[in-house]
């Protein structure tokens, strides 16, 4: 079990000015944030991270939303990073969202859920390492 986690707010949330109130969710769950980077994917770089999707009927325009507008990508660290996040994100569907859940709060639907969160240890490092390669630890 890992203690880091990585996260994206989704362009659909930074476009609804949520990006603050997402991070402070995350802050006063006890995640500290040791990177935190504001980009905008190309659709070859959205296309690249969601490759795992590629057969998938949603997958081009999964691809062309995560390029649509800004996202916030962040590695954060917490004993047990990555159930307790999936907990604080909540479900997929926001219409199956805990209530608090940050799904529950701030995503329109599937496609539009506001935030992606790593599913597994060995993700996160693989997801950490496509944003923030070379990456110390401090």
């Amino acid at each position: 079990m890992s203690n880091r986690t990585f996260t994206m707010i989704k362009p659909d949330a930074f476009s609804k000015g949520h990006s603050g109130a997402i991070i402070d969710m995350i802050i006063k769950d006890g995640f500290r944030v040791v990177a935190l980077k504001l980009m905008k994917l190309s659709p070859e770089k959205a296309g690249e991270f969601y490759a795992v999707h590629s057969a998938r009927p949603f997958y081009g325009e999964l691809v062309e939303f995560m390029g649509s507008g800004p996202i916030i990508a962040a590695i954060l660290e917490k004993e047990n990073a990555v159930a307790d996040f999936r907990k604080l994100i909540g479900a997929t569907n926001p219409a199956n969202a805990d209530e608090g859940t940050i799904r529950k709060l701030y995503a329109a639907s599937v496609g539009e859920n506001a935030i992606h969160g790593s599913d597994s240890d060995e993700n996160a490092k693989i997801e950490s390492d496509f944003f923030f390669s070379g990456l110390e630890r401090f």
